[in-house]
């Protein structure tokens, strides 16, 4: 049967057990017994189904991802214990020495400090081009360029990328098109449908919905995916059985979740953007984004992440982000509480000034992940010192 996203996300993934539970059960083991010698055996050769020890699979963590693949329209998908631990996965277990990666410089800060830091030491070649560019991406393709990694749209600032196009060119030198979509999720955004070869989630954010696990995930088809998955036995980063059962039930209410969010963060950006002190407002729901009609036909929501540049600089920053009682002062996003960080001294502190100032970090820019709270509380709360 061809259900709908919201069956799909309630419905699809898990098989009741014989206790006939209506609520997915948590399989909290490290490890399964065997009627036999020989189905031990068979098991662990993949000559048999079954379950081995919980790092390599476990019913909760496989109907997470069973259900994740469904939403985003892959064949396969392998859960991590984190987002960075799906990017890093993804790199080690489809690349190897020689190979070439382009990158979008619009990345999540940690994502640009992993490749700089740790994957260049596998003699892995990375250039970083401006999301947007598709002439950029192509001009940086060489004989040994093996994947294409971005994020879109990108967190703070909401630049996106044209996926099918750069998915033609990506195709047309065989390269891997890996799209992060943690910032909106399968509710609102589908990379696989528009060309994408992998999808990558921090489903810390969104998909749990409310701040409380880690989680990662990658999706894509089974050959890539069976890729990963071997690396993520190997070398351990597997997502535990009970943030597993989280996720499972984050993604119940995830598009409810998004519509919520993006009603919100519209409401606010339109709010922003009429104030004086405002230098500019970034959210991918307002008219006046510059890839507006982009962003309009390849989601069909514009999320709950809302930028804005104070003037005064940090300084002011510090003062708007201080004076805040509703909104939770922290990096993380995609909780159901508001949040409010300043990316230049949080989530993007890592970077060199250079490398900052590439992705447009600058120290008048403030984040804020709107929530579900009432959004005439959510204003409110920014109103003291903005106006």
């Amino acid at each position: 049967m061809n259900t709908k996203f919201n069956t799909k996300a309630i419905r699809t993934g898990y098989r009741t057990t014989t206790e006939q539970e209506h609520s997915e059960a948590i399989f909290l083991t490290s490890s399964f017994v065997f009627d036999s010698a020989e189905q031990a055996a068979n098991c662990f050769s993949k000559n048999e189904p079954g379950n081995v020890y919980s790092r390599f699979t476990n019913p909760t963590v496989d109907a997470f991802e069973k259900k994740l693949a469904a939403l985003e329209g892959a064949q396969a998908c392998v859960a991590t214990s984190s987002g960075m631990a799906a990017i890093f996965a993804t790199i080690m277990a489809l690349l190897k020495s020689g190979d070439h990666i382009v990158a979008s410089r619009n990345m999540f800060g940690t994502s640009i400090v992993l490749l700089n830091t740790i994957i260049t030491k596998f003699n892995i070649d990375i250039n970083f081009v401006d999301l947007s560019d598709l002439s950029a991406w192509e001009d940086s393709v060489k004989n040994n360029t093996k994947l294409f990694l971005l994020e879109t749209p990108s967190n703070p600032l909401g630049e996106v990328v044209d996926i099918a196009m750069l998915s033609k060119i990506s195709k047309a030198n065989h390269i891997l098109l890996t799209v992060d979509n943690t910032i909106l999720s399968p509710a609102l955004q589908n990379p696989i449908a528009l060309g994408a070869d992998i999808v990558i989630h921090s489903a810390t954010k969104y998909i749990d919905g409310q701040g409380r696990c880690l989680a990662g995930a990658v999706v894509g088809n089974v050959n890539i995916i069976e890729q990963v998955r071997g690396f993520v036995r190997t070398t351990g980063p597997s997502l535990s059985a009970f943030n597993a059962w989280i996720m499972l039930k984050g993604l119940d209410t995830l598009s409810l979740r998004m519509r919520a969010h993006s009603d919100n963060a519209l409401k606010l950006a339109f709010w922003l953007e009429a104030q004086d002190q405002i230098e500019k407002v970034y959210y991918l729901g307002l008219p006046s984004h510059h890839d507006y009609n982009l962003v309009k036909s390849q989601q069909s929501g514009f999320g709950g992440i809302v930028s804005f540049e104070i003037k005064g600089g940090k300084k002011s920053a510090f003062k708007i982000i201080n004076a805040t009682n509703i909104l939770s002062i922290t990096a993380n996003l995609g909780d159901t509480k508001s949040t409010i960080t300043h990316p230049a001294t949080t989530t993007h502190g890592r970077l060199t000034d250079e490398e900052r100032l590439d992705a447009h970090i600058t120290d008048g820019l403030i984040r804020i992940s709107v929530g579900l709270e009432d959004i005439k509380d959510i204003i409110t709360d920014i109103k003291q010192t903005v106006v």
